[in-house]
């Protein structure tokens, strides 16, 4: 049970980092975010409250309603890569108006970009979520 509570703090730990990541860009570096930056932040931000309060009643529980939220970032995240890369044709994004979801705000090592960094953090949250369910207590996915 250990290991498992673990995942939940680590899954929380990176809800932390990744919300206070895009808030440096957004509001001390002044980047408007996109539309589908917007879209990702309403699935990470209540994340960091869920999984702080899970971590701390050790509540695996919580993780039925952070789960469906990280997938939910996680597929706008693949769609927003897919867009910035240029995998699919930028004529199908959202960003009609104000930032394109297409613009390189900033690239360290030239292939770390923001939109790369969200999907890092939704699949690392997946994936501590994922262990912890499975370390965790079984009747909380009905095993």
């Amino acid at each position: 049970m250990k290991k498992s509570l673990l995942f939940l703090q680590l899954a929380w730990l990176q809800t932390i980092v990744a919300v206070l990541g895009s808030l440096y860009y957004s509001e001390v570096l002044e980047f408007t975010p996109c539309v589908l930056c917007w879209y990702q932040r309403i699935a990470m931000y209540p994340q960091v409250l869920i999984l702080g309060i899970a971590a701390f009643k050790e509540d695996f529980h919580a993780l039925r309603y952070t789960v469906p939220l990280t997938i939910i970032g996680l597929l706008i995240s693949v769609y927003h890569n897919a867009l910035y890369y240029h995998l699919i044709p930028a004529s199908i994004t959202p960003c009609k108006s104000g930032v394109s979801c297409t613009t390189a705000q900033v690239t360290y090592l030239g292939f770390i970009t923001i939109p790369l960094m969200a999907l890092a953090a939704f699949a690392v949250i997946l994936t501590c979520s994922v262990l912890a369910l499975k370390g965790g207590n079984k009747k909380v996915i009905g095993l």
